[in-house]
């Protein structure tokens, strides 16, 4: 069985760091998934009866992404240490794939960013409306707490500060935030697969050669 010599062992390191460093992302979006999905502020406001779903549907897709990322990481640290055209080859179409998928919920978050925020308002002006019950003067104090707001620009609060935002404006601010960091996460990760992709690529076209010279 032919090794790989010179500029392609090199290569081979390389991606073998490069899996490593790709399996530490996976770990690091996971968490981000995770942190997202469970923290007790996003938590607390969509928690409610009726409440939006579509914002934790990106957190899901984002918490599977890293787990697939973090399997995909430890198979291509195998393929790059076996010099394995197989493994390699897999790795560089589970790449492929994940890459089309973050391409697809990213155009998917990016239409719908204004829907979700749109989606979260509504949630708070119904329930605003409905506040007669435990369950409604609950959700309405969690938004007040969390998003340090009152009311809405049609419905201010009499007896806030002069300087408090209403919740329609707190809301736009809080999930922009949010929205953002699972895009800018997409992003880092679709870069360091096309990296990931070409090195997988130029290992593997030299393994071929090496064994076909042997």
């Amino acid at each position: 069985m032919g090794k790989v010599e010179g500029g392609m062992k090199c290569v081979k390191y390389l991606l073998f760091v490069f899996n490593f460093m790709f399996w530490l992302m996976g770990s690091l979006v996971l968490a981000v998934g995770l942190w997202l999905r469970f923290d007790p502020e996003t938590v607390s406001l969509l928690n409610g009866d009726g409440a939006p779903d579509t914002f934790f549907i990106g957190v899901y897709i984002l918490i599977g992404a890293g787990s697939l990322v973090m399997l995909v990481g430890f198979f291509g640290c195998c393929g790059a240490v076996r010099e394995s055209q197989c493994l390699l080859g897999s790795f560089f179409a589970c790449l492929l794939i994940i890459f089309g998928a973050e391409v697809a919920a990213g155009v998917f978050g990016f239409l719908n960013k204004d829907k979700i925020i749109e989606d979260v308002q509504s949630f708070y002006i119904k329930t605003l409306d409905d506040n007669n019950n435990n369950n409604s003067t609950g959700v309405l104090t969690s938004y007040h707490n969390v998003l340090k707001c009152c009311g809405t620009t049609e419905r201010p609060c009499p007896d806030a500060p002069e300087e408090t935002k209403t919740c329609e404006a707190a809301i736009e601010e809080f999930f922009n935030t949010k929205l953002y960091v699972i895009g800018y996460v997409g992003i880092g990760i679709a870069g360091v697969m096309i990296i990931g992709m070409i090195f997988s690529m130029v290992l593997c076209c030299a393994i071929r050669n090496s064994r076909e010279v042997i």
